[in-house]
């Protein structure tokens, strides 16, 4: 027998054997679609889109299938057998490569591309910082970790420079840096149409999270380019900016708020808001805090935008304490280590001196620190009260427990005990958004991307009640259509928080949280039917179904399911009806037009298939129009960003 060559392996080599007995069946054309897959992505060179580069796919060091890019830097490669290619794409003298691009059956695979020129000449380094004696901080003894834990914890004297000899630069904080290339996004397919008539229900769960949007304004505003599409999740731009809901005024902790017109960027076609509003607590209702605070101090984090940063945004947050409130530190680099034991709010002096002490240095055992962070927040929990890990980090794992799998297991087992966990993501070059973002999901918490001290102080000061008093949490939305009135519809954005609509009523399918005085809003694109819907085909209940819908005036139902904090059970906020009589959209609120303004330049970011006749000028129009009170300048700082992204585009 022939022996197999060793450069291509046996998986490879079995695919290829594979792929000759179906070429061998007939011509593509006569196969199922069910063999087949796709590939696509956008090619950026530095902060642009690469037009016009050249795109191959390669099997086994030959060229499968080639395309140029678009104007926006799209590629797309349709109808490729499965298996596991190669990704080339050139410009003039910048390339890029990518290996092990797997096409998977029935699936879109994902990948982005980012051209270097490897004549250009590099990128001159920062200078090591200067960094003086260091002295040790008094570490609190710490019992050993029992269990599956006890192999991953270890506690060591943690060392940090004195107060005095912090890292000094001599090139000011604002300075010019190399492109981004080991930042970490998870690539999704955007929400499609689903006929009313088949798919009548539409699930997910709620988001609060802000991160993308932040995210996303660091690019375009600090670092002059176009985001990638990978990094923008629409629901948070939507969510970063709070509406003007009425309060509930009923048992349930959030009212809802509905309305219907024309979509602005798809002529024939209308738009649904649905809008949610927490109950604000005043501060004598807010429970009693048991913090941890969990912090990065890898090397990686020795950057102006990342620990400086992050000792800014805690000293804020400290000012916020009540004597009620206690707070500790877990640092966590090579090894875990407790740098403040359990302390009152009152005692804000001893609490700031220990987050001045901080300094980076080591590689990163971020399992192992979320470990020890929870052991800490167990053992001191405030039954009632609010019991949290605020883990601040760039997400770059890399010693112990480090896979996204592994460490969602982690957070998963861990959130059973009632600690909540809020993610604050910072830095750039090595930011690793897709495992924060999962680690938030799974953890009960909320995912914040910090990009600059005034954000620092919007989430840990301006909004500290939503980012860490949760007033209901695993909050799910179920949305039915009604198949007389509409076609189709598609939920923008919320990709991620998908449900199955069984999962709607099953208590043990985790879901999103809402914290006190937060707001939530979520928007349907509708096809409406333009003609009342006769018959159903050749299905006799379906038939029996729409002669009762064409009756009524009702667009769609809207029904919410949340839980208490504390609670194991959900509870159903009854149904409530929207009616499928459309407002002019001038006649529509601030929160319509604003939230359909954002929408429609987010989807402009990621190159929609959706967007329509979406553009930057219809955007600030629409923007400008609903900014209402804008007390602290957040609507006014997106139209800066639209008009930037007008310019960065062209």
């Amino acid at each position: 027998m022939k022996r197999i060559p060793d450069s291509i392996g046996l998986g490879r080599f079995c695919l290829v054997a594979m792929m000759i007995a179906f070429l061998s069946l007939g011509s593509p054309s006569t196969l199922q679609a069910s063999i087949l897959g796709t590939v696509e992505g956008h090619v950026r060179l530095g902060d642009r889109p690469a037009a016009g580069a050249k795109v191959e796919l390669l099997l086994l060091g030959k060229v499968h299938a080639s395309t140029s890019a678009d104007a926006a830097g799209k590629f797309k490669f349709d109808g490729i057998w499965v298996g596991i290619y190669e990704l080339r794409g050139s410009l003039g003298k910048a390339t890029a490569t990518v290996k092990d691009v797997k096409v998977r059956l029935q699936q879109t695979t994902f990948v982005d591309l980012s051209l270097i020129d490897a004549t250009a000449p590099k990128p001159v380094p920062l200078p090591e910082p200067v960094v003086l004696k260091e002295e040790p901080i008094e570490i609190m003894e710490m019992e050993e970790v029992q269990g599956d834990a006890a192999d991953e914890v270890v506690v060591h004297e943690y060392w940090a420079p004195s107060p005095c000899a912090m890292p000094a630069y001599e090139i000011a904080p604002m300075v010019e840096r190399a492109p981004v290339d080991r930042e970490g996004y998870d690539h999704f397919a955007e929400n499609r149409f689903h006929e009313a008539l088949l798919t009548p229900l539409s699930t997910f769960s709620i988001d609060v999270d802000e991160a993308s949007y932040t995210n996303c304004r660091r690019m375009l505003m600090q670092e002059q380019r176009m985001p990638i599409a990978a990094a923008v999740r629409i629901e948070e731009f939507v969510n970063y900016f709070d509406y003007d809901y009425p309060q509930p005024k009923d048992a349930h902790p959030f009212s809802i708020t509905t309305e219907l017109s024309d979509c602005p960027w798809a002529s024939g076609r209308q738009l649904v808001h649905i809008g949610l509003q927490g109950r604000q607590l005043q501060a004598s209702q807010v429970p009693a805090a048991n913090l941890v605070f969990l912090i990065d101090v890898s090397g990686s984090m020795s950057d102006y935008n990342k620990l400086p940063l992050v000792k800014q945004g805690l000293e804020m947050l400290v000012g916020q304490l009540r004597p009620q409130d206690q707070v500790a530190i877990v640092v966590y680099a090579g090894a875990a280590g407790l740098v403040l034991p359990p302390t009152t709010g009152d005692q804000s002096p001893k609490i700031k001196e220990a987050i001045q002490r901080l300094s980076a240095g080591g590689s990163t055992a971020g399992g192992a620190g979320i470990q020890l962070a929870y052991k800490t927040a167990k053992e001191n929990f405030k039954p009632n009260g609010n019991n949290r890990v605020i883990l601040c980090t760039d997400g770059d794992f890399n010693v112990g427990v480090s896979s996204d799998g592994e460490l969602v297991s982690l957070i998963e087992r861990e959130r059973e005990s009632g600690v909540f966990l809020s993610v604050m993501g910072f830095g750039t070059g090595n930011y690793q958004d897709a495992k924060m973002e999962k680690l938030a999901d799974n953890g009960n918490g909320t995912f914040h991307y910090i990009d600059q001290v005034l954000e620092a102080k919007k989430v840990f000061v301006e909004e500290v009640g939503g980012t860490l008093t949760t007033i209901a949490k695993d909050v799910k939305i179920q949305v039915e259509f009604n198949p007389a009135k509409v076609k189709s519809y598609r939920l923008i954005g919320y990709e991620n928080r998908s449900l199955e609509n069984e999962d709607f009523e099953d208590d043990r399918k985790d879901a999103g949280e809402l914290g006190a005085g937060h707001t939530v809003t979520a928007l349907y694109e509708v096809v409406p039917n333009v003609a009342p819907v006769k018959d159903g085909g050749s299905l006799r209940y379906q038939k029996l179904v729409l002669d009762a819908a064409a009756s009524s005036n009702e667009l769609l139902t809207v029904k919410f399911r949340y839980k208490a904090p504390q609670d194991s059970v959900s509870k159903l906020i009854e149904q409530q009806q929207l009616s499928a009589k459309v407002v002019p959209l001038a006649q529509t609120s601030d929160n319509f037009r604003f939230s359909a303004a954002v929408a429609a330049f987010a989807m402009l970011l990621r190159a929609s298939d959706f967007a329509g006749a979406a553009s930057y000028a219809m955007v600030q129009e629409l923007a400008k129009g609903a900014l209402g009170e804008d007390r602290k300048g957040y609507r006014a700082e997106f139209l800066r960003m639209v008009a930037t992204a007008e310019v960065l585009g062209q």
